[in-house]
């Protein structure tokens, strides 16, 4: 039985999601694969050849890769588990937008069904994943001859530097077609001294409560500083145009689990404790003390935030 990891990286750094789906699959007792299709992406293979538990990287490099777009990768995919030198039981990718974009694809072209956004493995059939915003947990059986899956990245443990100093085997192997099915216009990038969402230790997030996009940088931002944190947002905040919506967190937005979520003026939607309720301390400020962010709050404060934060911050 062999796993095959697809890898998200920007062609010169693995993503960190990828290092969470890779304990994911070496959970499942085969020889796992990680595949690295790029352009220019050499130093992101030799970066996952040195991955705890990868047995090889495989690499494939062409410019229609450059941009990652899910058409020509899907293909390429395929041809792979088509290859009748491998013997790929499972697919992996992260539940971030890259695999979420990718493998519906894949599992199409391979007339299987997916398994979305797993957090557990019971064996290498049978899954458990959460429905109903997070809510519930399924546990879900496929009989299919390749599961395709995508794996919440805040579920798992990423993987760490194997023990063996040369690392695994990088395999050159050959790009498929480009199927000239869509082309990259542009990306639009937010740059921020601060650190990424997804990957920071301490979220500071805000909502509709904060009332202004004015109040959100005025009162949260020296907080976010003093903290050295990433900035969030519920959905209220970001549809109310306080913020960006690569800021948003929850059910619709991105899925965190930092050492410290502190929310401020965040009721508590059931689709934004979706996005943070595995976070390891939770810190709820709000002035409404039935408020359902309390019920999942570590820490909870019924008060003012306008003079709370303020006094938070002073006092840091």
């Amino acid at each position: 039985m062999s796993i095959l990891v697809i890898a998200e990286h920007d062609n010169a750094a693995l993503k960190a999601a990828t290092l969470n789906t890779v304990t994911a699959a070496a959970q499942l007792g085969g020889e796992v694969h990680l595949l690295v299709a790029g352009s220019g992406c050499a130093a992101a293979a030799q970066a996952a050849a040195q991955l705890a538990g990868v047995a090889r990287v495989k690499c494939a490099e062409a410019p229609h890769y450059a941009d990652h777009g899910a058409e020509n990768l899907a293909a390429l995919i395929v041809a792979l588990v088509a290859n009748e030198a491998q013997d790929y039981t499972h697919l992996l990718a992260p539940a971030t937008t890259f695999g979420k974009n990718l493998l519906p694809r894949v599992a199409a072209l391979l007339d299987v069904a997916q398994i979305s956004e797993i957090c557990g493995i019971e064996s290498p059939d049978t899954f458990v994943r959460p429905i109903y915003a997070g809510n519930a947990l399924a546990t879900v059986r496929s009989s299919d001859v390749v599961k395709v899956i995508t794996v919440r990245p805040t579920a798992f443990d990423a993987c760490g530097q194997g023990a063996n100093g040369d690392g695994a085997a990088v395999e050159a192997i050959g790009a498929g077609p480009d199927l000239g099915l869509t082309q990259l216009v542009g990306r639009e990038l937010t740059q921020s001294a601060r650190p990424e969402l997804g990957a920071a230790k301490v979220i500071v997030s805000g909502g509709r409560g904060l009332a202004s996009g004015e109040n959100y940088h005025k009162l949260l931002e020296p907080l976010a500083d003093k903290l050295g944190a990433a900035l969030g947002a519920s959905r209220a905040a970001v549809d109310a145009g306080y913020v960006p919506n690569d800021y948003q967190v929850g059910q619709t937005g991105k899925v965190v689990a930092p050492q410290l979520y502190i929310a401020i003026g965040i009721s508590g939607a059931i689709q934004h404790l979706a996005g943070m309720k595995d976070s390891k301390v939770i810190v709820a400020i709000n002035k409404d003390a039935d408020a359902p962010i309390f019920s999942v709050a570590d820490y909870g404060l019924v008060a003012d935030l306008f003079q709370a934060v303020p006094e938070l911050t002073a006092a840091l």
